[in-house]
């Protein structure tokens, strides 16, 4: 008599809705097809320094993802996770150029942008310079990688930043569009 295998469990997505690398992650998910149960982590409430939120991700950051006995906490990780694992609907292009462009572009959002304006970094920011005085230094390091990126996808055609289809580096700065536009205007 064969028996039923039993259905896989959805991956298990801790989150925040404000978080720039969590909402990353959950394009990701969306753009994949991928159904996951999302579980909310408050960082202003500090339940990312709760004992056992600490045993995903002993940075205290979100996202974390959990898929099996997999855990992943850090976005970029779980993007590349999450395209080698599901293959559908690809982040990254075949193209060995494109796809480098792809990933360099990634880390500059994911390493020289988006750290420099974390929340524990501007509240630190304020309180060793004063209140205010975080957002012209977080404008200004967001348009510096913003700029370096315009730089790098010049000569790219297509409807989004490098073609026509929605990839690893066309799905990171929707985010970043919205809070830089959000700074500007405070």
């Amino acid at each position: 008599m064969a028996s039923a295998e039993a259905p896989a469990a959805r991956p298990i997505l801790y989150s925040y809705w404000r978080s720039s690398c969590s909402h990353r992650v959950r394009i990701a998910l969306n753009l994949k097809g991928i159904d996951y149960e999302y579980r909310a982590v408050n960082l202003l409430k500090g339940e990312q320094s709760d004992p056992e939120f600490m045993k995903l991700n002993p940075m205290k950051f979100v996202p974390a993802l959990v898929d099996g006995d997999a855990v992943i906490g850090d976005s970029y990780a779980i993007a590349l996770y999450l395209e080698d694992k599901y293959p559908q609907r690809p982040l990254l292009p075949q193209d060995l150029k494109k796809k480098a462009l792809n990933i360099q572009i990634a880390s500059i959002v994911c390493s020289g942008i988006q750290p420099l304006h974390n929340l524990t970094l501007v509240r630190f920011i304020e309180q060793k310079v004063g209140t205010g005085e975080s957002i012209p230094w977080v404008q200004q390091q967001i348009d510096r990688g913003f700029t370096a990126v315009e730089n790098m996808i010049k000569g790219c055609a297509g409807k989004f930043a490098m073609g026509d289809e929605v990839q690893l580096v066309r799905m990171l700065p929707y985010y970043f569009l919205s809070l830089y536009f959000l700074l500007l205007n405070t």
